[in-house]
């Protein structure tokens, strides 16, 4: 019985698919499928940020977060980097991790 859904945001492409794929399978179609020359050319559409753009956080099966949540998310991960609540895919965290999480700083207040 699934527990958790992978949630993300991004700000210059939102990738939805239609399933909620495990964290590999999104990473293998965002950097290795026919979506990886886009993204290479990203910079052609879409002006360099430097700033964190893309959150990766784990919800409750069925929930649909708001846009508010993944902007809250957002910034957790712009203050204090990957954590359990607000993750990215070079710094991932499994969903157990995230309901294990002891260290307030890693809690967001969503």
């Amino acid at each position: 019985m699934r527990h958790h859904d992978l949630a993300q945001l991004n700000i210059g492409r939102l990738v939805a698919p239609t399933d909620s794929p495990l964290v590999d399978a999104l990473a293998d179609f965002v950097y290795r499928s026919a979506h990886a020359p886009f993204l290479r050319r990203r910079r052609e559409w879409f002006e360099r940020m430097d700033e964190t753009y893309s959150v990766l956080w784990w919800v409750p099966a069925g929930h649909r977060p708001t846009v508010s949540e993944a902007i809250e998310r957002l910034d957790h991960l712009r203050k204090h980097g990957a954590t359990p609540s607000a993750f990215t895919f070079r710094h991932r965290f499994t969903a157990d991790e995230e309901v294990e999480v002891a260290d307030p700083r890693d809690v967001c207040s969503v």
